[in-house]
C-alpha cells in the first residue's frame, strides 16, 4: 500500500490539476503540440508540451496557443541538462566519422557544432517567463534547477515535477521539495532523464523503479516507460503510482507533430534501441539507419552532438530518406495505434475498466 502521506499528497495533486483520469501525456519535444496537449487535458488527463527545444518567445507562443485551446490544466516541460563542454577535438572527430553519411547526400558535415538547446538552468529569460505565466505544472528533465528558481515557480503556484531514473535521483527530487516524481523506467522512449549521463545506468524496469521510489520517498509517483494500454495503466496504479505517463502511445495521433515517415515507421516497428549517437545522450528510438552506424568515436556532449544529428537528418530528408531522424519510441511500440487523441484516451479508459 502507498504510505498515507503519499495517498494524501496524490489526492491533493489530483485536485490542484483537475485530473479526472490517471493519465499524463508525455511532453515529447518536437512531437507534442498545443493541440495534442489540449485534447488530452480536455479528455480528463494532463496534456503536456515541451519547451526545451525553443527559446522564451517560442515558449510564450506555445503556452498561449495551449491556453487558447483549453481551459484545463496542463504541464510545461523543460530540459535541465548540464552546460555542455566544447571539445573541438572530439567534435571534429565526430563530424569526420559522419562525413561519409553526409557525402551520400551530397553535402559536407558541419565545420563546427553548436549548442542548439540552452539548459533551463542557464536560461534566465525562460525562468522568468514560466514564473510570469505560471503553468499549472512545470516538469524538469535531466536534472533540477537552482533552489531560488524552484522557490519562484512554487510561489507562482506551479505544481513541480521531475524525472528520476533511479532511487538517488528520486531522493534528490524529494529533498528539493518538489511535488511529484516521474519514475522513468528503462522501457521509456526518448531521452533518459538521467541527471548525469556519464554515470552507470541502473536500467530499472518501470515497475521495479516505481516500487523502489515508493519505498524510499513519500512523494506521489507517476509511472513512465513502456505503458501503451489501459491494462498497463491499471498495472501501474496497482504498483502504487498515482498516474501513468504515456508518450509513444500518442505519437501516431493526428494532433502530434511527428513527420509522416516517423509515423509510418512507428506503426510498422518491431523493436527499439538505446543510443547516444543521435543527440549525445542515451535515448530509446526506432532502429534505423542512424542507429545502425558502427565504429563511431566518443560522442560529443548533448546537445552539441544533436547539431550534427539534425544536420544529417536534414540532408537525408532533402533526398526523401527518413532513416536518420530522431524517431523516439518506447519498448511497447508494437502496441501503437493511430487515432485522434481524445479517442485514444477514451479507449484507454475502456481498457482500464476491462482490466
Amino acid at each position: 500500500m502507498q504510505p498515507v502521506a503519499g495517498r494524501d499528497a496524490a489526492t491533493h495533486l489530483w485536485q490542484r490539476l483537475g485530473l479526472r483520469i490517471p493519465l499524463i501525456q508525455a511532453p515529447m519535444a518536437g512531437v507534442s503540440t498545443p493541440a495534442l496537449a489540449a485534447a488530452v487535458s480536455d479528455a480528463g488527463g494532463l496534456g503536456s508540451i515541451a519547451v526545451g527545444a525553443t527559446d522564451a518567445p517560442g515558449a510564450r507562443t506555445m503556452i498561449a496557443a495551449l491556453r487558447a485551446a483549453t481551459g484545463a490544466a496542463f504541464n510545461v516541460n523543460v530540459f535541465v541538462h548540464a552546460t555542455p563542454r566544447v571539445d573541438t577535438v572530439r567534435e571534429a572527430a565526430w563530424c569526420t566519422a559522419l562525413a561519409p553519411q553526409f557525402a551520400a547526400f551530397g553535402v559536407q558535415p558541419p565545420e563546427e557544432l553548436a549548442t542548439i538547446y540552452r539548459s533551463f538552468a542557464d536560461d534566465a529569460a525562460m525562468q522568468a517567463l514560466l514564473v510570469e505565466l505560471a503553468p499549472p505544472m512545470v516538469s524538469f528533465h535531466f536534472g533540477l534547477p537552482a533552489g531560488d528558481v524552484l522557490a519562484a515557480l512554487r510561489g507562482a503556484g506551479c505544481v513541480l515535477a521531475a524525472t528520476a531514473t533511479n532511487v538517488a535521483e528520486a531522493r534528490a527530487i524529494a529533498d528539493a521539495g518538489l511535488d511529484l516524481i516521474i519514475a522513468q523506467g528503462w522501457e521509456a522512449g526518448g531521452h533518459r532523464g538521467m541527471f548525469d549521463p556519464a554515470a552507470p545506468d541502473a536500467r530499472l524496469p518501470t515497475r521495479d523503479l516505481v516500487r523502489a521510489v515508493r519505498r524510499e520517498t513519500v512523494l506521489p509517483v507517476v509511472a513512465a516507460g513502456g505503458i501503451m494500454t489501459g491494462q498497463g495503466m491499471r498495472a501501474a496504479i496497482a504498483d502504487g503510482a498515482m498516474a501513468a505517463q504515456l508518450g509513444t502511445a500518442f505519437v501516431a495521433c493526428p494532433e502530434s507533430a511527428a513527420r509522416p515517415g516517423y509515423r509510418a515507421a512507428l506503426l510498422a516497428a518491431t523493436q527499439t534501441v538505446m543510443t547516444s549517437a543521435i543527440s549525445g545522450r542515451p535515448a530509446r528510438c526506432l532502429a534505423n539507419r542512424f542507429t545502425a552506424l558502427g565504429n563511431l568515436p566518443p560522442v560529443p556532449d548533448y546537445p552539441r552532438a544533436y547539431a550534427a544529428g539534425k544536420a544529417l537528418d536534414a540532408a537525408a530528408q532533402a533526398h526523401g530518406e527518413d532513416g536518420f531522424g530522431a524517431q523516439w519510441a518506447g519498448s511497447g511500440v508494437t502496441q501503437a495505434r493511430a487515432m485522434p487523441a481524445a479517442d485514444l484516451v477514451a479507449q484507454l479508459l475502456r481498457e482500464m475498466a476491462q482490466a
